[in-house]
């Protein structure tokens, strides 16, 4: 495999006609005026995705309205679109069924698949738009004739997990204007063109998940809570839950458990049975992980025989070595070099090349725990 390199820097081509989403913050704005300092004809877009209370993440009405006071500021025009029945369909209505499912999901991931690139590809394609642009911390680099997502330059803010889906058209028309300059350098610009939101802090919540609700009163909302039993690993009843769906894999507090004894962890969830099975910090560790929904950079990559990784589980997490290999009861598995902590059945599992440069593909992590056979120690 050849050495990979750069492709899609905002001042390699020029004259094009680029559609670039603007959220409201710092990286996006920059983002569009380091297209427009490269020679492209930009017009701004904010996504409208999320139709109810917000008060954090980026689809509030003052993020709407930076996003427009920025492209003032540029001289250049912008729209919004409104996706918000896209939104529901596919991240919110997804996030609510993960929760009664007993899985942990991530709607940022669900939310860049669908909508900021998917349906933001298509409408540029309807209104002859040469590409489209974010303001994500990758790149897009060439190998062997392939487009694969490349990590940031800035290691702190590396968003290459986040959109790791995309396909090879969508990687030919993307672009990643900040993607090779750290935050500190895109505050910089920011604030010498003088941007509203060159001092804006980043956003790092839900968008649909208030502060002063929270996640249970958006669950709340809409599906019914169910009481369950909180059990060790053989079986025996510790405790009771108010509420299995609020629970996920690693949590420690708010499981019923009263305090003073060994710390305990959650390393199963069963909403069926509303059953949450807890065990010591040794029993979150595993050997391996097994994964659906496989999606490749390149689709015929891959591999059919076992094959070096590394992995990454999070969003902010280090990657980790393993080998990947075919499942026979799923898409994939990862067998670690060393055991690692269980992941959340529901979170996006990332494969990146051995040089820990670029993205392979990705998977969804499933449930594989037997279930515990509950014995009540009441009476």
């Amino acid at each position: 495999m050849h050495d990979p390199e750069s492709v899609h820097d905002p001042e390699s081509v020029h004259d094009m006609k680029v559609l670039c989403a603007m959220s409201g913050g710092v990286d996006s704005s920059v983002a569009a005026s380091e297209l427009l300092a490269a020679g492209h004809e930009v017009v701004g877009v904010t996504m409208r995705l999320w139709g109810g209370q917000s008060d954090t993440g980026c689809c509030s009405i003052a993020d709407v309205d930076d996003a427009r006071r920025v492209a003032q500021q540029l001289g250049i025009d912008h729209l919004v679109f409104n996706f918000t029945e896209d939104f529901d369909t596919h991240v919110v209505d997804p996030y609510v069924r993960a929760h009664q499912q007993g899985t942990t999901p991530n709607p940022c991931i669900e939310c860049n698949r669908h909508l900021k690139f998917a349906r933001l590809s298509e409408r540029a394609d309807l209104l002859g738009f040469d590409a489209v642009a974010t303001g994500h911390h990758a790149r897009v680099i060439e190998v062997d004739g392939a487009h694969y997502v490349a990590r940031g330059a800035d290691t702190e803010k590396d968003q290459s997990y986040v959109v790791h889906m995309l396909t090879q058209r969508e990687l030919a028309r993307t672009l990643f204007p900040v993607g090779h300059l750290t935050k500190t350098v895109v505050r910089a610009l920011a604030s010498a063109a003088g941007l509203r939101t060159a001092s804006k802090p980043d956003s790092q919540d839900v968008c649909f998940i208030t502060h002063t609700g929270g996640r249970a009163q958006f669950l709340g909302d809409r599906i019914p809570f169910r009481r369950g039993d909180v059990v060790d690993l053989d079986g025996n009843r510790l405790a009771g839950i108010e509420s299995v769906e609020l629970v996920t894999i690693g949590q420690r507090r708010g499981i019923g458990l009263p305090g003073g004894g060994p710390k305990r962890y959650v390393v199963d969830v069963d909403t069926e049975r509303a059953v949450v099975v807890v065990g010591t910090d040794e029993d979150l560790f595993d050997t391996e992980v097994h994964l659906d929904a496989m999606t490749w950079a390149v689709p015929a990559a891959g591999p059919s025989v076992p094959r070096a990784v590394l992995v990454q589980c999070s969003a902010h997490g280090a990657a980790r070595s393993a080998i990947y290999a075919a499942g026979m009861y799923a898409d994939g598995v990862i067998r670690w070099d060393e055991p690692q902590r269980r992941i959340a059945p529901g979170q996006s599992v990332v494969l990146y090349d051995p040089t820990d440069t670029y993205v392979l593909g990705g998977g969804i992590a499933r449930r594989v725990l037997p279930s515990v056979v509950v014995r009540s120690t009441d009476g």
